[in-house]
C-alpha cells in the first residue's frame, strides 16, 4: 500500500479531480485485475485504447484512475488525474510503486537491430565472473542471478519490468542488463528507468510491420538515447552509418567502439575459425570462444561497456576468454560424418549475411554452405524476398521452409521469399515446407567439410501455427540427427 500523492510525485499532471490523498493498495493498466483500492492507468495500446475501459475499472473498485483525459462521467469518491501520456506516466508509477529499483544498481541497456541478446548477455554474464551479483532482462530469458525466469517479450511491460528489477534489488544484484527492443522504447516501457549506460549495436531493416519506415524504427531506438542521463555513458557502434545519429541528443557521455577505424575502443580479428576468434581488443589479444565479424563487434561493445562501468581492464581481458555463446546465436554442432551445423537466431536480412559472412571467413569461397531458412508470419512481408536473396547468392545450396507462420501459410511466406531469386538461384533452391524435413535433407546433402547453416528461430523452442505454439527445437532435431549419423558410422554403439 502506498500513499496516491507519493506515486505523483514524478508525472506530470495537467489536472486532478479528487484527492490525493489516498492509500493505493494496487497498481495496473488491465482493467481485469483491478481490485477494491487500484489505481488504474488507461494506456492507449496499438490494437486497445485502455481509456474505454475506466468506467469497469472504477465498477470493480478502482479508486483512483490515470489517463489522458477525462470520461463522459466521472464516479464520486475516486480521482481522476490526466497526464499528457498514460504510457509514460505508467512506467514512472511502476518505477515509484517498486521504490525506484533502477536507481539501487547499475542498469545497462542495449539497443539495435542485431546483436542484443548476446551483448546484454556477456555483459551480465561478465559482472558475474568479476565477482559480482548480477540479473538479465532478454529475449531468451530473464534472470535474477542464478534464477531463470521465462521471456514472453524483448522488453516487458513496466510493471513487470520493474518488479523483475525490485527482485534484483531484493536479491542483493549490483547491475542489471538488458535488452532494450524498439516496441519498448517506442510505447515508453523504459519510461522511469535510470539506466547506469546505453549501447547501440547497429540497425539494419526489422519490424517494419509495425513502425512502416526505417525513419520511424531508428527514431524509436535513438530516444532511448535521448533519455539517458548525464551520469550514463552511451556506448555507439562506429561503423555504423546511423551510429553517430544515436548520440546527437543525448545527455550522456559518449564513447564508440571500431573494427574498422579509430575509437575509445577497437576491435582487431587476428585469426577466426569455426570454433572461436583471436581479437585483439585496444592492441591486447585475447582468445574467445565466438566466431564471426558480428560477434567481434559484439565482444568489442561488452569490452567498451565493462571499462566503463569501472572494472579491472586486465581482469575484463581474462574474463572475456572464459565466455561462452549464447544459446541459439551461432550455435555450432560436429558430426562425425565431417560436416558442421550452426543453429543462429538471424532473422533479418542482414543478420543472415553477417552470419554466413562469419561461416565464409573461416572455410574460404569455395567451401559449400548449405542455408535453411524462413520467415515469420504477420511481420514484415518486405524482407522476405531480401532474406532469400541474400542466403542464396551467399550459399551454394537452400532450402526455404517454415519459420513461425503464425495466422499466415506457410507456403505463401515461401512464395514471398522466392519472388526474390533470379532464375539462377532458384536452380539451387529447395522449398520444403516441413522445416524438420528441411534440416533432415540439408544433412543429407552434406558432403565432410560441409556447413549447415539453419537461421531464424536459434533459441526458441516452439513453432508458432495458427495461435498454437508447438514444441520445435531446431537445436534437437540436429543433435538428433547426429546421434543418427553416429549410430550409422558405429552401428555397434
Amino acid at each position: 500500500m502506498k500513499p496516491l500523492y507519493a506515486l505523483l510525485e514524478p508525472l506530470e499532471i495537467e489536472n486532478i479531480l479528487g484527492s490525493d490523498r489516498i492509500d493505493i493498495v494496487s497498481l495496473t493498466a488491465d482493467s481485469r485485475k483491478v481490485e477494491p483500492g487500484t489505481l488504474f492507468v488507461a494506456v492507449r495500446g496499438v490494437n486497445v485504447d485502455g481509456h474505454t475501459f475506466i468506467d469497469a475499472a472504477v465498477q470493480k473498485g478502482a479508486t483512483a484512475v490515470v489517463c489522458e483525459e477525462l470520461p463522459a462521467m466521472t464516479s464520486t469518491g475516486v480521482t481522476y488525474i490526466v497526464v499528457p501520456s498514460s504510457a509514460i506516466a505508467l512506467g514512472y508509477l511502476a518505477s515509484q510503486w517498486w521504490d525506484n529499483p533502477s536507481r539501487k544498481l547499475k542498469l545497462v541497456g542495449v539497443t539495435g537491430t542485431n546483436g542484443k541478446t548476446t551483448t546484454a548477455t556477456l555483459i551480465y554474464e561478465m559482472a558475474r565472473l568479476m565477482g559480482y551479483k548480477a540479473g538479465l532482462l532478454s529475449t531468451v530469458a530473464n534472470y535474477i542471478e542464478t534464477e531463470r525466469i521465462p521471456a514472453d517479450h524483448t522488453t516487458p511491460d513496466p510493471l513487470t519490468l520493474n518488479e523483475l528489477l525490485h527482485r534484483m534489488v531484493e536479491a542483493g544484484c549490483d547491475y542489471a542488463a538488458m535488452e532494450v527492443s524498439s516496441h519498448a522504447a517506442d510505447q515508453h516501457r523504459i519510461a522511469g528507468l535510470e539506466f547506469a549506460g546505453g549501447i547501440f549495436t547497429n540497425l539494419t531493416r526489422d519490424h517494419l510491420d509495425y513502425h512502416k519506415t526505417v525513419d520511424a524504427y531508428l527514431k524509436a531506438k535513438k530516444s532511448f538515447f535521448d533519455m539517458l542521463p548525464p551520469t550514463a555513458f552511451a556506448l555507439t557502434n562506429a561503423d555504423d552509418s546511423t551510429g553517430e545519429v544515436m548520440l546527437q541528443n543525448t545527455r550522456a557521455r559518449k564513447y564508440s567502439y571500431s573494427l574498422h577505424g579509430d575509437a575509445d575502443f577497437t576491435g582487431r580479428i587476428v585469426e577466426s575459425r569455426l570454433d572461436g576468434t583471436l581479437l585483439s581488443l585496444n592492441g591486447l589479444e585475447v582468445e574467445l570462444l565466438f566466431t564471426g565479424r558480428f560477434n567481434a563487434y559484439n565482444l568489442t561493445a561488452v569490452y567498451g561497456a565493462s571499462v566503463l562501468l569501472g572494472w579491472n581492464r586486465d581482469e575484463v581481458l581474462v574474463n572475456m576468454s572464459r565466455l561462452v555463446p549464447v544459446a541459439g546465436r551461432f550455435q555450432a554442432f560436429h558430426s562425425p560424418k565431417g560436416y558442421t551445423a550452426i543453429v543462429d537466431y538471424a532473422h533479418t536480412p542482414d543478420a543472415v549475411v553477417n552470419v554466413i559472412a562469419a561461416i565464409r571467413e573461416v572455410i574460404g569461397r569455395d567451401g559449400e554452405i548449405i542455408t535453411v531458412v524462413g520467415a515469420g508470419g504477420n511481420r514484415d512481408k518486405g524482407k522476405r524476398p531480401i532474406m532469400a536473396r541474400e542466403a542464396a547468392s551467399r550459399s551454394q545450396r537452400v532450402i526455404l521452409t517454415s519459420d513461425n507462420p503464425r495466422f499466415e501459410q506457410p507456403e505463401d511466406i515461401i512464395r514471398d521469399m522466392e519472388a526474390g531469386l533470379d532464375e539462377e538461384m532458384r536452380r539451387r533452391t529447395l522449398h520444403i515446407t516441413d522445416r524438420r524435413e528441411a534440416i533432415r535433407t540439408a544433412a543429407a546433402l552434406a558432403s565432410p567439410g560441409s556447413v549447415i547453416l539453419i537461421a531464424g528461430k536459434g533459441h526458441e523452442d516452439y513453432q508458432e501455427i495458427a495461435g498454437v505454439k508447438h514444441h520445435f527445437d531446431d537445436r534437437e532435431v540436429v543433435m538428433e540427427i547426429i546421434n543418427e549419423d553416429s549410430t550409422t558410422l558405429n552401428p555397434k554403439l
